[in-house]
């Protein structure tokens, strides 16, 4: 993650925005060292692998996930 003063910011905006665009790579904004904005591209798609990625092999269904649950709501 990057990093830029507001001040360097000012002076280079569009330049910084456009790597932001091409890398996806979030920039944050600092005011006197301290971290104050974040900017983050909008359409920053991830595949569906990428997504679930943290949670691949947590997950554990111990049913069939074609069974009916009708049998918790007493139906």
């Amino acid at each position: 993650m990057k990093t830029v003063s507001k001040g360097v910011l000012k002076a280079k905006m569009l330049e910084y925005f456009r790597e932001v665009e091409q890398t996806g790579e979030e920039l944050i904004v600092t005011n006197n060292n301290v971290p104050t904005l974040k900017v983050v591209p909008i359409n920053k798609r991830k595949t569906v692998e990428k997504a679930f990625a943290d949670l691949r092999g947590k997950v554990i269904i111990d049913d069939s996930i074609m069974d009916p649950e009708t049998a918790e709501w007493g139906l």
